[in-house]
């Protein structure tokens, strides 16, 4: 703007001051307005003040909107002709365009009607140096401003770099504004902010101030209602003593944990959490140092602004206590979490506290919790390379309990799920227990220190000192690093130790040769010298007699060739019994595992094998059973040319009585043949093949323990032992003693069929009864057939025939019903194995031709 447009602008001000005050209808003055009165000067004054100001209204520039305002209120004050003529006139104000036309018409308007509003609120006489007290004008924009006005302006400040400078109020109201501020203040308030500040700094430590007192109904510290204070600085008060609460929460924990409690209810991992929240607390105590010490300096007044930099109000105090809050707060809920809490279940408790977005809580949780699970992962460390439970006080995820040495695999030590922290797999836990366990198995059971150096190479392979630490939270790939590199090497020396230096495999293969009857030579021959005795009732027989059978056997057979150490564990065992017992039921072998293979023979494991040899021992007997038979029947062919002396009735009887002996036995020695095979082949020997694959694939003791069990209950399962078998194998039992009670009556039928042969060749010539004699027939005794004539011999032979008879008719229907109801619930079986047993013991369809319900 150039100096001629500047002064037209001045000269268009000046016209509009003078036209306002011409006609203001609040004037009491009797002088005429004119340019050189005093109110001119200063309603001067006061329009260049606001033309020059750099305000801005808070409202839309919208011309249309404001003019329509205007007009509603002229309406409204019941102008309706003022209304009507300024419709026109803004009409046509609004339509000018072109050169010399207003471009912001908006606030043109805006400007008069805050004119005319301020014209409603000015007194009689306008006294603008209340408003605005000597402003100074400037020369070169009021151009003909009276000389005396402009040298007031240049003796005060005036634009300093286009920017109008106010001088000081002279009466100095600001100050008397203050001052009435001041005495309101002290009128609401009948303690200081100062006073307060230090209350609420002493609440911050646990302590009562003069005014803040702790309330325990309130469970707080509080201002009492007696204290005047406004309600704000009240609320104020209590949100800024919400961290003294928390404080004495967290500071009543750590004086209960670590004086009250005894010590086991606290526990290393518990101390250490106290230790970090000292620490924390500490640090917290410093700041509250500095704080007071800031608060000895007084609170400025508003205007005093030279001071107003090193004080501490209780705003200033919510600022500072924003940081101490959060973690306050995050300490008062870990302390409410882990007050019944220790060990692994308190770290895992903090734990998850620490999944947390917030960049300071993350940061705070991780350094509290590499503070609380020191103790923890020192414990694993310490667990994994040293097989050293150190857990005084039950803080750890596994517990150990005194036990035998043979239970100290399987029972010895386990997981505490509830110690079991929540940054631990289930899996990771699982690793950590087998390698300290194998660790101490090598050690007690083995009496091992190879594991010792093997341990140091897995530390040193993971990275991990066997020196204490080296371990903390947030390290889990550490952690399960050096305990897959201790479990790897640990359990490799484990199983080289079990498979070699004690022969785990050969003991295996030695109880499936004697306990399971695999030796075949061995248990023929063990049969055959001990059967006289088991037929014995079972409380006459001699354990040690049987002992010295149990060594003949051996040196008798293969047998002999054995490692020595595998011989000597083999004994005879006599099962308990009672009235009426036989040998037969009576006796078993027992296999002497010793330490530590009693790991995996152990005692239940044992009687399973008891079970298993007993069911062998009593079908060997009927296979033993039926071979003396047949060698008593076999014979026999030779012999039958003695009888053609006798009547042919006695011999159709004779020769139809052995013919159904010897069909019953090819039934039967049909069905124990198969049946034998089936358990020899498809049980034991299929079953002995996947435990011998297993163990070279199993990567520790667990995995062969499995191995066998696995080993162990196919067995029993295909055996007919199992639970969902007792039927059957109640059944085959009956089977059982009906074959051993045929062979009683196949003897007793030879017995009677030799006697009645010597009766026969007592009526030959002489020289058939000397070749007789030759070949030791047996003489008669007295009172048998022989004394009896030949009417007599033959009356007997018929009887004594038709007898036995009628009882192998009896024993054959018997055995028939017996075996049908066998091989019905063979389809039924769950097991596959066991429906195959049906494939070989009717191969040829006999049952199920003759017998269509089977």
């Amino acid at each position: 703007m150039d100096e001629e447009d500047q002064h037209k602008v001045a000269d268009l001000i000046k016209e509009l001051v003078l036209r306002l005050l011409s006609r203001n209808p609040n004037s009491d003055s009797q002088q005429p307005t004119n340019s050189n009165s005093l109110a001119f000067h200063n309603s001067l004054r006061y329009a260049v003040r606001i033309l020059s100001s750099r305000l801005t209204p808070s409202i839309t520039s919208d011309s249309a909107a404001i003019a329509e305002s205007i007009k509603r209120r002229l309406a409204t004050q019941g102008k309706s002709s003022q209304a009507l003529t300024f419709a026109e006139l803004y009409t046509k104000f609004a339509s000018k365009t072109g050169p010399g036309s207003v471009n912001n018409k908006w606030a043109v308007i805006y400007l008069l009607n805050i004119i005319s509003e301020d014209r409603k609120t000015i007194k009689s006489q306008l006294d603008s140096s209340v408003l605005l007290p000597n402003l100074p004008l400037k020369d070169d924009e009021l151009g003909n401003v009276s000389p005396v006005l402009r040298g007031r302006g240049k003796q005060e400040k005036g634009w300093n770099n286009g920017v109008l400078l106010v001088a000081k109020d002279p009466e100095n109201m600001r100050d008397i504004a203050f001052r009435e501020f001041v005495s309101l203040v002290k009128e609401e308030n009948a303690v200081s902010e100062e006073v307060l500040v230090r209350d609420v700094l002493y609440a911050c430590q646990g302590i009562d101030g003069n005014y803040v007192k702790f309330d325990s109904n309130a469970d707080g510290y509080v201002l009492p209602d007696s204290i005047k204070v406004p309600r704000a600085t009240r609320i104020m008060v209590r949100k800024l003593c919400e961290l003294g609460w928390l404080f004495r929460k967290v500071k009543g924990y750590i004086s209960e944990s670590m004086s009250q409690f005894p010590a086991e209810d606290v526990g290393t991992v518990g101390q250490a959490f106290c230790a970090a929240l000292q620490d924390e607390l500490s640090e917290y105590y410093k700041l509250l140092a500095v704080l007071e010490a800031q608060s000895m300096n007084p609170i400025p007044l508003v205007s005093d602004s030279a001071n107003s930099g090193n004080y501490l109000s209780l705003r200033r105090l919510s600022v500072w206590f924003a940081e101490p809050m959060v973690k306050m707060r995050l300490m008062a809920v870990l302390v409410d979490k882990c007050k019944v809490l220790k060990g692994g279940a308190m770290a895992g408790a903090i734990h998850l506290h620490a999944q947390h977005g917030d960049p300071l809580v993350h940061e705070f949780m991780r350094c509290l919790l590499r503070r609380v699970c020191s103790p923890l992962f020192e414990m694993v460390r310490s667990w994994v390379l040293e097989g050293e439970l150190e857990d005084i006080f039950a803080e750890f995820f596994v517990v150990g309990q005194p036990v035998k040495a043979e239970s100290l695999w399987r029972e010895g030590y386990m997981l505490h799920a509830g110690m079991l922290p929540s940054f631990i797999s289930q899996s990771l836990a699982q690793r950590i227990l087998r390698t300290g366990k194998s660790i101490n198995f090598l050690r007690v059971c083995c009496e091992d220190r190879g594991w010792a150096e093997t341990a140091t190479e897995a530390a040193a392979a993971a990275g991990t000192s066997t020196r204490r630490g080296g371990l903390g939270y947030g390290e889990t790939d550490a952690l399960e690093s050096l305990v897959d590199e201790a479990a790897k090497r640990i359990d490799k020396h484990l199983l080289d130790v079990i498979y070699n230096r004690y022969k785990f495999k050969e003991h295996c293969l030695a109880i499936k040769r004697y306990l399971l009857l695999g030796q075949g030579d061995f248990v023929q021959y063990l049969m055959d010298i001990v059967g006289p005795e088991l037929s014995e009732p079972a409380n006459t027989i001699s354990s040690f007699q049987l002992a010295g059978l149990l060594e003949t056997a051996i040196r008798a057979s293969n047998a002999q060739y054995d490692d020595p150490d595998i011989l000597d564990r083999l004994r005879v065992k006599m099962m308990p019994h009672g009235t009426g017992d036989r040998g037969w039921d009576v006796f078993s072998l027992e296999y002497d595992a010793r330490v530590p293979l009693d790991t995996v023979f152990t005692e239940s494991v044992m009687a399973k094998y008891l079970r298993i040899f007993n069911f062998l021992w009593k079908l060997r007997r009927v296979e033993h059973a039926l071979i003396g038979a047949w060698k008593t029947m076999k014979p026999n062919c030779i012999t039958s040319h003695s009888f053609t002396k006798l009547q042919q009735a006695v011999k159709l009887q004779l020769v139809s009585t052995l013919r159904r002996c010897q069909v019953l036995w090819d039934e039967m020695n049909h069905f124990v043949t198969n049946l034998q095979y089936y358990i020899m082949f498809e049980v034991l020997e299929v079953s002995w093949s996947n435990l011998s694959n297993e163990m070279e694939v199993a990567k520790d003791l667990d995995d062969l323990l499995a191995a066998h069990d696995k080993y162990l209950h196919s067995i029993v399962e295909k055996s007919l032992l199992g639970e969902r078998s007792q039927s059957l194998y109640k059944s085959l039992f009956v089977l059982f003693d009906l074959i051993l009670r045929f062979r009683s009556h196949a003897d007793r039928l030879y017995e009677g069929i030799h006697e009645l042969q010597a009766r026969t060749e007592s009526s030959l010539p002489s020289r058939e009864k000397r070749k007789s004699q030759k070949q030791n027939v047996r003489p008669s005794e007295p009172g048998s057939w022989i004394s009896d004539g030949r009417k007599a011999l033959t009356q007997r032979a018929n009887e004594f025939l038709r007898t036995m008879g009628q009882d192998l008719d009896a024993i054959a229907k018997e055995y028939s019903s017996l075996l049908e109801d066998f091989i019905s619930q063979l389809p039924i079986q769950l097991h596959v194995d066991l429906k195959f047993l049906l494939f070989r013991l009717d191969f040829t369809e006999f049952y199920s031709r003759w017998h269509p319900t089977t």
